[in-house]
């Protein structure tokens, strides 16, 4: 299951999350988003653990706790599925 953490502090770090998650069980990838100019974090990630009974025990018991001085929001991650098509530009000949 992928899981987003929302309200990271710009401190925190992948291994930080890591190894909050792996008390809960297994977890394959943590991934903090960064800004692509400068580097800094954006202040949300993702995690994706295997099993979605172990990641239900995680969001349940870590969403609203305290890390980093930050009181993070954990909820399971969309999976991109729900966007709204483009519409595409027709120009008009006059």
């Amino acid at each position: 299951m992928n899981i987003y953490i929302g309200n990271l502090s710009y401190n925190t770090t992948e291994d930080t999350l890591k190894s909050l998650f792996a008390e809960f069980g297994d977890v394959e990838t943590v991934k903090v988003i960064k800004d692509r100019f400068s580097g800094r974090p954006k202040g949300f990630g993702f995690i994706e653990m295997p099993s979605n009974s172990e990641a239900d025990k995680a969001i349940k018991a870590l969403n609203g706790n305290r890390i980093d001085g930050n009181h993070i929001k954990i909820k399971p991650a969309d999976s991109g599925g729900k966007r709204r098509k483009k519409r595409s530009f027709r120009r008009r000949d006059y």
